[in-house]
């Protein structure tokens, strides 16, 4: 009786128990939920994804982010793989609501027994709740969440969704967030091609991702990985024949390099500081856009190639710098530019060996020696040097460069440089180089750089000259002249060419093809810096840039190589004034577009017109004096190309402190800029025909090979007169000294010359003056 008692007064006590935890249960329940966020918002997940910069073609050149993610689709999944994380993290998962009751028991004795958490007992479903949805915080009311979420995911979603989310999601170590990124991190492979050896060693990582990582931790990554395949093969999910066979497979798994398939850094952070600013920095990062720039493949890596190639034919030019950095361990030495470290490991006066970090060992011979002078610090003395032995000593850690498959003594270059090519007809950059070696100095010298252009800006006092009155055939007294611009003797400019000559009558297009300063000088006295400014404001530069002051005649203001590159696209594009962009597109991570550039264009009838800011009859006359100086100037060794079409002004600022080319055809426009970050001299003759048009040139040769030429077609109100070449004035047939000149027809000269007019010899062209150009003689600090 007493036993009956005692049993009806536990079940009394234990019904009253389950009644009062049920209730709790259902208060906590209720009370949780209303601080659970609603399960239905995965379905509108939006994955943290880097951004992206690939080429006008869609080939990649940088991504921007801390995590790296691919979302692949549940259907795109190897089916091995999804096994092999169902057999490492969830084996119930197809069967259990969202929680494994067996599981969490387990956990709970264990923290009963020992009084520790025991990792386990959750699910893929509740692994989905906590990493979308939850905080990392490990705490029992966030368990008791999670497994709230959990029910509530599995009565939403689909097993395959569940995964879905789970594949994408997870970290995988190595800045890897998802399967198919740890697949290209790892293994540099898509997921469709990893064996099942490398698939199981993907799904051991969710545990612990930077223990089992294959490349830190490789042992214990096997260990793990021969774990995944023993359940795989317990469930069945494969064979004994694969199991042995992937047991016994070497781990595979390599250190991560990017897959960046074109060099444009310069390029990359434009595009990134430009989506920041579009955008917000924290959208740059996590929303997975994809930015298509206009870049050209071919021409960017011709540029960057081009640019190096000129940097290290001048560094030749000079003398090899000893350096103490010869001295550092090959091990902290790193490649830079074209150039790569290596160990002198036998000397002699006929030649020297080293060895590259890689172990392979070259030889130099020294009869191949580009150097032949060489600069010590402290006093910077230059000294002949008659071998290696001069120069260098054994062990040491010397830079070496591959040209044309045969390796060089090199260093890298003290001087700096940068090339940027448009298409002028729309302003679409095709490349873009802004410096030799970004990754040791991000300076943007392209778009950052603020350098006298020197005589590459005489162009604008010619537009302005032929806009006011002046002809190609107009002539101006090469003779000494001074300018005064205050009182003091001290200010007194005396401008001068770069010959140190004067040459007496001169035609305008003789002067422009020759840069005689004294000309530009006196034409920008003439028409008045008023109007000069005028026009360079209408090709796009600034007030800032443009002194008050006669120096302007010969470029003493300031601009970038870009800026160079928009105001000769007026010229080679018909007279119109475009703007330079970089971004074609950008789409959102789903392939959205969300922009896609729209630029003005160089035409007379399309929908975005861009402004005509000269005559066609003065672009006209300006290409015909812009083609002279490449066909008989400054510029004539890009004859060399074996085009016709080719435009351009040489440009080199006082003391050689700047070198440019700045040339085109109707096609592109390249500008080619050499200086010294410090601003100091290039060296004795360093002009932009010898330091800059070479890289142009060879940018040239491959971008217009098997281009069409573009013949100068006349315009409508231009008369072509023959005339004499003393006075300007028409000549009678078969005169001597007399030539063919293009003229606005309102400009014809009327008058005929003398016929005592005689020949001056100072009017023709010396091989002095091709080599050299208007290069700025020194101008007083006030002139500026």
């Amino acid at each position: 009786m007493r036993l009956k008692k005692i049993i009806k007064w536990i079940l009394s006590l234990f019904l009253t128990f389950s009644v009062l935890a049920i209730i709790a249960g259902y208060f906590a329940y209720q009370e949780l939920s209303t601080d659970l966020p609603d399960v239905k918002i995965l379905r509108n997940i939006q994955y943290s994804q880097p951004l992206s910069v690939y080429s006008q073609d869609g080939q990649l050149i940088e991504k921007f982010g801390e995590k790296i993610r691919i979302p692949i689709s549940i259907s795109d999944t190897p089916k091995p793989l999804i096994n092999a994380f169902i057999s490492a993290e969830d084996a119930s998962f197809y069967s259990h609501p969202g929680v494994d009751f067996k599981g969490l028991a387990r956990a709970g004795i264990q923290l009963a027994l020992t009084g520790k958490k025991k990792q386990g007992g959750s699910t893929i479903t509740m692994q989905v709740a906590r990493n979308f949805l939850l905080s990392n915080e490990k705490t029992y009311t966030r368990k008791l969440k999670e497994i709230i979420l959990s029910f509530q995911i599995e009565q939403e979603y689909t097993k395959d969704e569940i995964l879905e989310l789970y594949i994408n999601k997870i970290y995988l170590g190595q800045r890897s967030y998802g399967v198919a990124a740890a697949a290209e991190i790892y293994y540099n492979r898509p997921l469709a091609e990893l064996t099942l050896a490398e698939l199981s060693m993907i799904a051991g990582l969710p545990k612990a991702p930077s223990s089992y990582n294959p490349i830190s931790n490789p042992k214990r990554a096997l260990l793990r990985r021969n774990y995944v395949l023993s359940r795989m093969l317990e469930l069945t999910y494969i064979t004994k024949a694969e199991y042995d066979n992937a047991y016994n497979a070497s781990i595979t798994a390599t250190a991560y390099a990017p897959k960046r398939e074109l060099y444009a850094p310069y390029m990359a952070e434009m595009v990134r500081n430009e989506i920041i600013q579009r955008y917000g920095k924290e959208t740059v990062y996590t929303a997975g856009l994809k930015v298509y720039t206009t870049l050209q493949p071919d021409l960017q890596t011709t540029a960057m190639k081009a640019l190096r190639n000129n940097l290290h034919s001048f560094d030749e030019r000079h003398s090899y710098r000893v350096s103490k950095d010869q001295k550092k361990p090959l091990s902290d030495s790193i490649n830079i530019g074209n150039t790569q470290p290596a160990l002198v490991t036998q000397i002699n006066k006929k030649q020297l060996t080293a060895q590259l970090k890689d172990g392979t060992h070259i030889v130099l011979p020294w009869s191949k020696s580009p150097w032949s002078t060489k600069t010590e610090p402290p006093s910077q003395r230059k000294q002949r040097i008659k071998s290696y032995l001069d120069i260098i000593e054994l062990n040491d850690t010397i830079r070496v460069r591959d040209s044309n498959k045969a390796w060089r003594l090199a260093q890298v270059p003290e001087a700096e440089s940068a090339f940027v090519a448009l298409n002028p007809k729309n302003g679409a950059i095709l490349s873009l180089t802004g410096g030799y070696s970004y990754f040791k100095n991000k300076f943007n010298r392209v778009t950052q750089l603020k350098r006298q252009p020197g005589s590459g800006f005489k162009p604008i006092i010619y537009t302005t000259a032929l806009e006011h009155g002046y002809t190609a055939g107009s002539v101006i007294n090469d003779a000494p002249i001074i300018d005064m611009s205050s009182s003091d003797q001290e200010s007194e400019w005396r401008p001068e060419n770069a010959s140190h000559k004067f040459y007496g009558p001169t035609s305008l297009r003789t002067a422009l093809r020759n840069s005689r300063n004294i000309i530009s000088v006196r034409l920008a006295r003439s028409v008045g810096i008023p109007k000069i400014t005028a026009t360079a404001l209408r090709f796009g530069f600034e007030q800032e840039q443009l002194p008050q002051k006669l120096s302007i005649a010969l470029g003493s203001g300031y601009a970038s190589p870009l800026e160079m590159a928009r105001m000769y696209s007026v010229f080679a594009n018909g007279g119109f004034l475009i703007s330079p962009y970089f971004i074609d597109r950008i789409e959102s991570s789903a392939g959205e577009v969300l922009f896609q550039a729209e630029p003005l264009t160089a035409c007379t009838r399309c929908k975005n017109k861009a402004p005509r800011i000269i005559s066609p009859q003065v672009n006209f006359l300006m290409n015909s004096l812009l083609r002279d100086v490449v066909r008989r100037g400054t510029g004539h060794k890009a004859m060399s190309l074996k085009r016709d079409d080719l435009a351009g002004k040489t440009g080199t600022t006082n003391k050689q402190k700047d070198a440019w080319f700045n040339g085109y055809n109707e096609d592109i426009v390249g500008i080619a800029w050499v200086g010294k970050d410090n601003s100091k001299s290039l060296g004795r003759g360093e002009y932009g025909a010898k330091a800059a048009l070479p890289m142009w040139m060879d940018f040239m040769r491959h971008a217009l090979k098997d281009k069409a030429q573009h013949p100068l077609t006349q315009a409508a109100g231009i008369s072509r007169v023959f005339i004499d070449l003393e006075t300007g004035h028409k000549a009678n047939k078969g005169a001597e000294n007399a030539t063919w000149e293009y003229f606005r027809s309102e400009n014809v000269p009327t008058q005929y010359a003398m016929p005592e007019a005689q020949i001056n010899t100072s009017l023709e062209d010396t091989e002095e003056e091709k080599e050299q150009e208007g290069a700025m003689p020194s101008i007083p600090e006030s002139l500026f």
